[in-house]
């Protein structure tokens, strides 16, 4: 297999170079709406480098809760500036909802972003009351399913997490090591599978991994991977599980696959606060 064209979403998108200024205009005409509301709060501190920012976006009421949403970009591009439109389908619910920014490789390591989301989910969750949803999309999908590693958040955070929908997520890093990408990454094997969602534990609430069904086979095999290791075993009815969700979501791709988030009643956006 070439890994290199396995991995690329772009090169199989048409009109894939047109998606991120779209998402970056239609992103920032939401921020202007929602500020000018009075409902939204950018740059929040949550660590200690220029990137360490989050924008909490608010409902018209009193919140239901917190949705936290991690953008993706192979841990390498982006930041929350791309994605706030996306937050118009849970506030219609009544959830607010915080988009944070990460530091990127190979500035960083993936294993230190992932400290940075743990970071910013605690930050996120002392400003709003009520229950927790993680979702991301692509690396971000990656980053959320780390957070469900034993340990990871504080008992008090964990606690209040009702939902994890990790987004065409990566969730077993091992095959990136055969990639160009890995030059920026800088990963060894135990590095990988370290930061594996696969081999971890499988937590003991409710997932659901979202995919497109146009999507790119490997991450086909990327959900579908998260689904089997996490799945509830019936043979060990001893055991407290969770059943995992799994979405093929029809005629959706890389790319389109997180915007019916902006949507009230879209599947995805339901499947959000089932």
């Amino acid at each position: 297999m070439d890994f290199d064209d396995a991995y690329a979403n772009a090169a199989y998108i048409p009109g894939a170079a047109a998606y991120p200024e779209r998402w970056r205009q239609n992103a920032a005409e939401f921020r202007d709406w929602l500020l000018s509301a009075g409902q939204a709060e950018l740059d929040i501190t949550y660590g200690q480098s220029t990137r360490s920012r989050l924008d909490l976006f608010l409902p018209d009421k009193a919140p239901r809760g917190l949705l936290i949403f991690v953008h993706g970009g192979y841990w390498l591009k982006f930041d929350k500036s791309y994605w706030s439109h996306l937050a118009a389908g849970p506030l219609h619910h009544g959830w607010a909802v915080a988009m944070p920014s990460y530091d990127l490789c190979p500035e960083v390591t993936i294993a230190q972003i992932t400290r940075q989301i743990v970071q910013a989910i605690i930050c996120a969750a002392g400003r709003v009351d009520g229950g927790l949803v993680l979702s991301g999309h692509s690396a971000g999908g990656h980053l959320v399913a780390r957070m469900l590693a034993p340990g990871m958040l504080p008992n008090a955070v964990m606690q209040r997490v009702q939902r994890v929908v990790p987004i065409s997520p990566v969730a077993d890093l091992r095959p990136l090591l055969q990639t160009a990408m890995n030059a920026q990454f800088g990963m060894d094997a135990a590095q990988a599978a370290a930061e594996s969602p696969v081999l971890q534990q499988a937590p003991k609430l409710p997932v659901t991994v979202w995919v497109g069904a146009e999507e790119r086979p490997v991450f086909l095999d990327q959900a579908r991977w998260l689904v089997e290791a996490w799945q509830a075993d019936p043979e060990r009815p001893d055991l407290e599980q969770t059943d995992v969700g799994h979405v093929v979501s029809p005629g959706q791709h890389h790319f389109n696959v997180i915007e019916d988030m902006a949507h009230a009643r879209s599947a995805l956006t339901t499947a959000l606060f089932a």
